[in-house]
């Protein structure tokens, strides 16, 4: 008995592609694709055929699960928020030991995510297509930054004096765009080992840029 040069062997490992589909491993192996190519290239940097590629299934493939390579790329900033969000809310751990301490803790966290997860940062916030295209990304990213808007809630609410204390959304974006623009400057897409050099770790710089902040709003820091 003969064997053609492509089928499998006795004692071959099962190869992907329609075994992983019927056995429901399909949407996981595309998902883990897509984290390899948008760590190699962005999560702009690939075509749909090239995860098929890389799952090693069939061009048709992707389309049984996700409607192009836009909602693959949707699915994998989806789950990175979730994962996002639960790490921050436990980093927020109810605004204990205090509002301040806590916030601190959830940018420790931000970093921490950021340069873990390089390639699921990437898809969350350089992924190119509007939010409101898929609604269960929306729904994690809003989940994320509420963790950050009941911080800023409860930094308001510790203000010193009796002025007009500033919109806590204002001043959650404002925890969010300059966390975010450390974690662009240490981390980014592919670690450039180009970048310039700082004299300061991310940590120390992130907390040093929100107590400045914080303080200049007026909190007992």
């Amino acid at each position: 008995m003969s064997f053609s040069s492509d089928a499998p062997r006795p004692g071959d490992a099962p190869r992907p592609g329609r075994e992983s589909y019927h056995h429901g491993n399909l949407p996981e192996a595309l998902v883990a694709a897509a984290l390899r190519l948008i760590a190699a290239s962005g999560p702009a940097g690939f075509t749909f055929a090239e995860v098929a590629r890389a799952a090693g299934v069939s061009p048709a493939a992707p389309y049984r699960h996700f409607r192009d390579r836009n909602a693959l790329v949707a699915e994998v900033a989806r789950r990175g928020f979730e994962a996002f969000a639960a790490e921050l809310e436990v980093a927020w751990n109810g605004g204990r030991p205090d509002p301040i301490a806590a916030i601190e803790s959830c940018g420790k966290a931000y970093l921490a995510f950021a340069r873990r997860e390089p390639a699921s940062y990437a898809a969350m916030f350089e992924a190119g297509f509007p939010f409101d295209e898929h609604a269960g990304l929306l729904v994690a990213s809003e989940r994320a930054f509420a963790v950050l808007r009941r911080a800023a809630e409860a930094a308001c609410d510790g203000l010193a004096g009796g002025g007009v204390r500033p919109p806590a959304l204002m001043v959650a974006l404002h925890l969010w765009a300059v966390a975010h623009g450390i974690a662009s400057l240490f981390v980014g897409h592919g670690g450039n080992p180009a970048r310039r050099k700082l004299p300061m770790s991310a940590e120390a710089l992130l907390e040093a840029g929100w107590l400045v902040y914080l303080r200049g709003l007026g909190s007992p820091t």
